[in-house]
């Protein structure tokens, strides 16, 4: 720490006093912030009576106090300059909370503090504040979790249920939802949510209010980019600094192999998120029928929710009926705009940073060039196995899908449609299994090989990385290539002018044989807890909650309370990855310093 306050003469003495009283500020807007969020929660999630306002909007006021001044008294105590970003941010922060709650003590006077609620949007200024506020401390605080000497699969896998069991209490508040739901339905819609899958057993449209569909927007925000993405950029853009310790834990979530470009790399991610979400938002704007909504608001939240879902790969729908609801299944620009969103959500980043990299070497290289500073230089195999496998096998399997949507949906889904129509809704009908989840179509008129065809791609899923499940597209491609050397008598497994080692094959072989395992246990206990519903529908939904795809046949609502929890498990298996959840459980073994004699075992 570097303090530039001055309190004693010695300096030692000084060090220790400030470390105290910055210990002591950071508990206090610690506790403040989550004390504000719950106030907050308090009056957005229960209607209450005046008495209660009054008394609860004191304790408020006081925690915005505090808070504003504790991030004050840390820039005071700790900051050398107030030129850099977050040092300006934490200033603003300080000094809009502070005039907030002397305006809602009524300091100024009635009318000058009515003109400035007025102007302010009333509270929704300083109640969206008060969030981010939460959400920085928790971020900051999120950043002691290797202090817990847990693998990192096992934090991954517990942040994901803690995640979903906030959402599901969040989604209980009476003023989330427009009747009482049971907390069953609050926790699946929850996982389902976090764990970008899309499948509803209440109607997201009519069975919450707008602060439940915000929640669960957030959820499947959080839930797509994992929140160990979300936490560790924030937490240390104001906390301003990494431990090796954090960089060493946090550098297995987002594949980072140089410890020192992990915050560059979480910028990258939350920066390509913000655009993408941000540029398909505005097309979905700009490509719905604004007489559809009641006003502007409702039709930005709308662009903004769809878009946000779409990247996310999550799939959920403000519409009763996806979009295939009446006045939006022919907006078809708009359909576009979701599927590439959809693709690039599903992608995965180190596809996207790849590319980036090469960009970046690209037109730096070519600018120096012409302004004579330096002469070109190429830079060879700047895209890697990883990403030209997740690239042509993300293609292929579009352009299979596509073909076999045109060829089986002639005369179901695509009868009497326009041929522009046609193209966009065979477009959609490919890239949609591929964890999206949304639905342009009526899913109960598909033909049956187009169902199998959703089973496969379904079950492939989305890229290592992403924010999609499934089984991964490279491990499919990982697996197919192992079997085609086999098949060609080769040694050894080559392409793109590399070897792959053993360790990736014996993963992507372990990886298929878990998931068959998964699903076939989920179809088998599913029809336990439901004789009554078709082979074929299980089938479907079960591929589509380990895939977190989203797509069902119609049964979902229909689902007893055991299947329910089944489902449940399976989607959070799915999203963290069967192999992640077998490593997390399983006890590592240390090095083997013996090897046993070979034998073979008849394989045909």
């Amino acid at each position: 720490m570097n303090f530039k306050l001055k309190i004693f003469s010695n300096p030692d003495r000084n060090i220790i006093f400030l470390k105290k009283v910055v210990k002591i500020q950071e508990k206090v807007v610690q506790i403040s912030s989550f004390l504000a969020f719950g106030i907050l929660l308090f009056h957005l999630g229960y209607s209450i009576d005046p008495q209660d306002q009054v008394a609860t909007s004191m304790l408020f006021n006081t925690f915005l106090m505090l808070i504003g001044m504790g991030y004050f008294m840390r820039v005071l105590l700790m900051e050398k300059s107030f030129i850099p970003a977050r040092v300006i941010l934490e200033l603003l922060l300080s000094a809009v909370l502070i005039c907030t709650a002397l305006i809602r003590w009524n300091v100024l006077g009635d009318e000058p503090t009515q003109l400035i609620l007025e102007f302010t949007g009333n509270y929704h200024l300083v109640n969206g504040l008060v969030i981010i506020l939460f959400f920085i401390e928790l971020s900051k605080f999120s950043l002691t979790v290797n202090e817990l000497k847990l693998s990192p699969s096992l934090v991954f896998i517990l942040s994901f249920i803690l995640l979903i069991l906030v959402g599901a209490g969040l989604l209980s508040l009476p003023e989330a939802s427009t009747a009482h739901i049971s907390f069953i339905d609050a926790l699946f819609t929850s996982t389902s949510a976090v764990c970008v899958t899309g499948l509803i057993v209440l109607d997201t449209a009519k069975d919450f209010t707008f602060f439940g569909q915000v929640v669960i927007m957030i959820l499947f925000q959080i839930g797509g980019l994992g929140i160990m993405v979300f936490t560790s950029f924030f937490g240390f853009f104001f906390k301003g600094i990494y431990s090796i310790e954090n960089r060493l834990f946090i550098r297995d979530y987002i594949n980072e192999n140089n410890v020192n470009e992990i915050y560059t790399t979480l910028f990258k991610i939350i920066s390509f998120t913000v655009l993408v979400e941000g540029v398909c938002a505005f097309m979905v704007y700009h490509f719905t029928d604004a007489a559809q909504f009641a006003g502007r608001g409702d039709h930005f939240f709308f662009s903004l929710f769809h878009a946000i879902s779409a990247f996310c790969n999550a799939g959920f729908s403000t519409l009763s009926s996806g979009l295939y609801e009446e006045g939006f299944r022919e907006a078809y620009h708009m359909h576009l705009a979701i599927a590439f969103a959809i693709v690039l959500g599903g992608i995965g980043f180190p596809v996207v940073l790849n590319y980036y990299s090469y960009l970046k070497h690209v037109i730096v290289g070519s600018g120096k060039r012409m302004l004579g500073i330096e002469k070109y230089r190429h830079s060879p195999r700047v895209s890697s196995v990883n990403t030209r496998l997740v690239v042509y096998t993300t293609g292929i399997l579009l352009i299979i899908g596509m073909v076999v949507y045109a060829i089986a949906e002639q005369d179901a889904t695509l009868k009497g449609l326009s041929p522009y129509g046609k193209f966009v809704t065979t477009v959609f009908g490919a890239v949609t299994p591929r964890t999206a989840g949304f639905n342009t179509v009526d899913m109960r008129e598909l033909a049956v090989p187009t169902i199998l065809v959703y089973l496969f791609l379904m079950w492939i899923g989305a890229s290592p990385g992403s924010t999609g499940g499934g089984l991964k597209t490279s491990t499919f491609a990982v697996a197919m290539l192992n079997t085609f050397s086999i098949a060609s008598g080769k040694t050894r497994v080559e392409v793109f002018r590399r070897q792959l080692t053993n360790e990736t094959l014996k993963k992507a072989f372990a990886v298929i044989s878990l998931s068959v395992l998964v699903i076939g246990i989920g179809v088998f206990l599913l029809m336990i807890f439901n004789p009554e519903l078709a082979l074929m529908d299980v089938a479907f939904e079960v591929f589509s909650a380990f895939s977190t795809v989203g797509l069902s046949l119609g049964i979902t609502s229909q689902l007893s309370m055991g299947s329910k929890i089944v489902l449940m498990a399976i989607m959070l298996i799915g999203r963290v990855g069967t192999l992640t959840m077998l490593v997390a459980i399983v006890r590592k073994i240390g090095e083997q310093r013996y090897k046993y004699p070979e034998e073979t075992v008849f394989i045909t």
